[in-house]
């Protein structure tokens, strides 16, 4: 097994004042040679959105990109016609392929948003455009991994173009939890969302990061109650 563990201390950061974002993987005017993407993994954006503030209408094309909010609301309108919020304990997917514009807002007057934004590579380009949003079990996080999203639209969550699977989970104090890979080939990426976790001898806090790969499973302690962001992508890939 080989691991790469990514401090939250070495993420990019920006802040403009309505938006506050940390940037696991170069993103916009940050940029990191030895941080350019995990596998097909492309960008693992951790932003802070001021009450009333958002990102105007913007175009996307072949990327899948996947909303995690974590607090409060996200309101997207897009090119395709839908208009839609999505909270905490949903998840919001669009396939970009041949082209896409959308805008997100945080509706609330009175409460900041966080939300997690990632990016993967597509495994097909110019595909038609689409866009999903699922409801998932919160209690359910408590007990086991929780798959989002998936390659396949008939499996449990959403899906999108790639051999890449998501999964929230949350532990009490000393469990442990082993994650079995889908695809031995595939890199997973495991981002802390808050608690502490031991990882392949590694000791995570808020943020941190690991990159496993080389193994079919990885066994995953918790120290400290606490929440994970579980990304298994492939990584080789074409694009």
């Amino acid at each position: 097994m080989k691991s790469v563990v990514f401090p939250e201390n070495e993420r990019g950061k920006a802040n403009h004042g309505w938006l506050k974002a940390a940037h696991s993987f170069s993103f916009a005017s940050w940029y990191d040679p030895d941080k350019i993407h995990f596998g097909a993994l492309r960008v693992l954006n951790d932003d802070w959105v001021a009450p009333g503030m958002g990102f105007s209408a913007h175009p996307h094309d072949n990327m899948e990109i996947i909303t995690i909010p974590l607090e409060g609301s996200l309101r997207h309108k897009d090119s395709m016609g839908h208009t839609s919020v999505i909270k905490s304990g949903e998840v919001q997917v669009m396939s970009a392929g041949t082209g896409i514009v959308h805008s997100e807002l945080n509706p609330d007057h009175g409460k900041a948003l966080r939300l997690f934004q990632i990016w993967i590579f597509p495994d097909k380009k110019n595909v038609e455009p689409r866009y999903d949003q699922i409801t998932y079990n919160t209690e359910e996080l408590k007990k086991d991994f929780v798959q989002v999203v998936s390659p396949d639209q008939n499996d449990k969550g959403t899906w999108i173009h790639q051999q890449a699977w998501i999964h929230l989970t949350e532990m009490q104090d000393d469990s442990k939890r082993t994650y079995a890979f889908k695809k031995k080939e595939n890199g997973l990426y495991i981002m802390v969302i808050n608690g502490n976790f031991e990882v392949d001898g590694h000791l995570l806090k808020e943020r941190d990061a690991i990159g496993i790969w080389d193994t079919d499973s990885i066994d995953i302690l918790n120290i400290q109650e606490g929440r994970l962001l579980l990304i298994e992508v492939p990584l080789q890939f074409n694009y």
